[in-house]
């Protein structure tokens, strides 16, 4: 089913597709593709994270900033290249036609998001999570590249690591400082 959704999207000039475009070319009934990707946006949107999954896995040493900036560089690199933009694109559309929601969304964030934890505890970091990688690397990313705009820069991926570090830094503070306070 991969082959034949990256196939017709390559084919397409404005990367749409349709289930009954990826039923003929699978060989599989469209209803098991609906029973299972509901839009054509699930099918693009589970191909795309697959081969995001395989082609730019996450890097896990236990050193959160250099695996940090690794994963930044190479999510710029890739909103970059229009091909890869076209996930952000697909997964705005998505949202917006109300054809996937959040949950119907979370079986194909889910193992990126996985991998996003297993950087983050790896490093031994519990004051951030998930939502502060999105909040200041992906957003961001995502934004100026569907603005037509992409971060073009090493120097923008330190920029982007650099406030999740201060962010862990600035939370250590506070804990270490109300956790004294406690002490007297």
């Amino acid at each position: 089913m991969h082959t034949a959704v990256r196939a017709l999207l390559d084919a397409s000039p404005d990367g749409t597709i349709t289930v009954a475009e990826v039923a003929e070319r699978s060989g599989v009934h469209p209803a098991t593709l609906y029973r299972r990707w509901r839009t054509p946006e699930g099918l693009v949107l589970d191909t795309l994270f697959d081969e995001l999954s395989r082609r730019a896995p996450l890097p896990v040493t236990g050193d959160l900033r250099a695996d940090a900036l690794a994963y930044t560089r190479q999510l710029l690199a890739d909103l970059r290249a229009d091909r890869n933009l076209l996930l952000a694109r697909t997964l705005a559309a998505a949202m917006r036609s109300g054809g996937l929601g959040f949950e119907e969304l979370r079986p194909f964030v889910e193992p990126r998001l996985h991998q996003i934890q297993a950087m983050l505890a790896a490093s031994g970091t519990t004051e951030l999570d998930f939502q502060d990688v999105l909040e200041l690397i992906l957003a961001p990313a995502y934004t100026h590249a569907l603005l037509d705009r992409p971060l073009p820069s090493d120097a923008d991926a330190e920029r982007l690591v650099d406030n999740l570090i201060a962010v862990l830094t600035h939370r250590r503070t506070n804990t270490s400082t109300h956790d004294s306070d406690g002490d007297t």
